[in-house]
């Protein structure tokens, strides 16, 4: 027999206790003549007096395959006790939250005690119902003159970042945590949930101790995931991070940003497990059901009509080898409101932070800016940098083959241009916090550089009211 029965004093019915497994492969156990059990189901596993929980992710009749959050390691077959416990994985939460540190499945690690509440709340959220959802207006400003003015991050948006292996993308989340704000004089709160996803212990204290330095920790609450964790809690981290922005957002009425570095690491995780699962892979060995566990999570962000608050979604993710049609920045794209790109050749430049602006997008920032939201001329200035900057490309490939002397008179204009907008403009220092008046005062400076009839993205009254005033 697998199992043995007991009583639970004040209930009238029976639970059984498992006292054998049938098998154990990677992070998963296998159990069989397992009677009433649920998908999502949380299992409590004692194995001599260790305490360990695990996740119901396959029933087939009576069997059934858990995924442990802490790994097998020393768990066999016959040392370990297993009790369903009828419930989903659940956290408590309260407002309290903010400033707090936690590991990846919620649970503090900053020695600050536990998070008392009376209620408890179930991770795996579902995503917004599209007929509730309000359209996302106004703007986050992150004090980064390449997001605010040329890919604004609105309220309620999903907006990721797309970097590459050893490209500064943690340094760019520290940085939008130390200074992102929202642009309103009222008096709605404002918070942070960031969540590091398989992150190196030294990227963790980084994370930890910028925050602490900037006084930003007191409006951040933190779930970290250690790269040397275990696989399977990678995957519950994001779905913590959500919860609690969930509750903040629609229970406390903030406005929430919730960053999230490593998305390639959550997906790697999901890999992984697939395979101990035996699944059919998909491209490049993911599961199939890659896109919509990916939309699972991003669709959770939004604004919600009847409620002031708001979870706006800012997911980092390092594509292999800076291929953007990996399946991960692939699928990311189409569930999400455009994308920011790092260029590795700006990174090379020594050009921080390296946003690449032209495979960069808001598609969004149309309704959050101009007059009534950041100022009157950001839409057109944002369409005029876009036009410049493409016209740079051209001509620096132009200068490639006849050389930067023989160029026309306007061709080294732009060449002008092109230096001082990379230079000036993108560049900025990791503790320079730029609002949007300073940054879009910083774009006709620069845009001076050019003679008017080339500002052609620019209305007469605007030129008549900015250029070079």
């Amino acid at each position: 027999m697998n199992s043995v029965y007991y009583w639970i004093l004040g209930r009238d019915f029976m639970k059984k206790e498992y006292l054998k497994l049938d098998k154990i492969e990677g992070p998963l156990i296998m159990l069989s003549e397992v009677e009433d059990a649920s998908y999502g189901e949380i299992i409590d596993i004692d194995m001599a007096g260790e305490k360990r929980k695990g996740k119901v992710i396959k029933i087939e009749k009576d069997k059934v395959v858990a995924q442990v959050f802490e790994g097998t390691s020393e768990l066999s077959t016959r040392n370990a006790s297993i009790r369903f416990t009828g419930k989903p994985f659940e956290i408590s939460l309260s407002k309290e939250i903010l400033g707090r540190t936690f590991n990846g499945i919620g649970i503090p690690i900053d020695n600050g005690g536990e998070i008392y509440s009376n209620k408890k709340y179930n991770v795996n959220g579902r995503p917004i119902n599209p007929v509730a959802r309000e359209y996302p207006r106004n703007y986050i400003q992150t004090g980064i003159s390449s997001i605010d003015c040329l890919a604004t991050l609105i309220r309620g948006q999903k907006l990721p970042i797309f970097s590459g292996s050893g490209m500064p993308h943690n340094e760019l989340a520290a940085q939008i945590v130390k200074q992102a704000r929202i642009s309103s004089s009222s008096n709605e709160e404002f918070g942070i949930v960031f969540a590091a996803i398989g992150v190196k212990h030294d990227d963790a204290n980084y994370f930890k101790r910028n925050f602490e330095e900037s006084g930003a920790i007191e409006r951040v609450a933190m779930y970290i995931n250690l790269a040397d964790d275990p696989i399977v809690e990678r995957t519950i981290t994001p779905r913590c991070a959500l919860t609690a922005a969930e509750y903040l957002a629609f229970e406390e009425g903030m406005h929430i940003l919730v960053i999230m570095t490593d998305i390639t690491s959550y997906c790697e995780a999901l890999r992984e497990i697939s395979s101990a699962r035996e699944e059919v892979p998909s491209r490049k060995g993911y599961p199939g059901y890659l896109y919509s566990d990916l939309a699972s999570l991003y669709e959770r962000a939004g604004m919600m009509k009847g409620n002031k608050g708001s979870i706006t979604l800012l997911p980092i993710l390092t594509m292999p080898n800076d291929d953007i049609t990996h399946p991960v920045p692939d699928l990311t794209g189409y569930i999400t409101e455009g994308q920011i790109v790092l260029g590795r050749e700006l990174y090379q430049n020594n050009i921080y932070p390296p946003v690449n602006i032209l495979p960069s997008l808001s598609r969004l920032m149309k309704d959050g800016i101009g007059e009534g939201f950041t100022r009157k001329d950001h839409p057109e200035v944002s369409n005029q940098l876009f036009a410049s900057y493409s016209r740079v490309q051209e001509v620096r490939a132009l200068a490639q083959i006849i050389g930067e002397d023989d160029l026309s008179e306007i061709d080294k204009k732009y060449m002008e241009f092109g230096k001082a907008f990379e230079g000036r403009f993108i560049t900025q220092n990791f503790d320079e916090n730029r609002n949007i008046e300073e940054s879009l005062n910083l774009a006709w400076e620069i845009l001076g550089i050019l003679p008017k009839e080339e500002l052609d993205r620019l209305s007469p009254e605007m030129i008549e009211e900015y250029y070079n005033s």
